[in-house]
């Protein structure tokens, strides 16, 4: 005998953000998709004190590269209470040397939970490069 009330079923849910980013360069992309994630959240910033980090990272390549840059950043805001405005990006292929600078979060009015692969691709345009970024909320 079997119970029909068992079974499974797609169902609708909203619990992603996609972002599209374009920029002349890789660097730019890298520094836009971070001003664009803290836009997304409604991010706010302290006036002081203003903070400095340095973030050094590698990866396989430029797509996780930019999952790593970009969770890093998450991390800071929750582990410290940091958000970040102003960014120098150098990459040397699969490596990324950034100084950031930023301040106390002054508030936040959403969530990203991480930064995902899905349909990650950097693609290359006569203007530039591309991307579409989706995060958890």
């Amino acid at each position: 005998m079997t119970d029909e009330s068992f079974g499974f079923k797609e169902i609708g849910h909203t619990a992603d953000w996609a972002l599209e980013v374009s920029a002349p360069d890789l660097p730019g992309l890298f520094r836009l998709a971070a001003e664009g994630m803290y836009a997304l959240t409604e991010t706010t910033l302290k006036a002081h004190p203003r903070v400095e980090r340095s973030i050094e990272l590698s990866a396989i390549d430029e797509e996780s590269l930019l999952v790593a840059f970009l969770s890093e950043l998450l991390f800071l805001s929750e582990s410290e209470g940091l958000g970040f405005d102003r960014f120098q990006i150098t990459l040397h292929g699969p490596a990324l040397q950034a100084q950031i600078e930023g301040a106390p979060i002054a508030g936040q009015k959403k969530e990203i939970k991480a930064v995902t692969y899905h349909n990650l691709q950097i693609s290359r345009t006569p203007a530039g490069v591309s991307v579409t970024i989706v995060f958890d909320v």
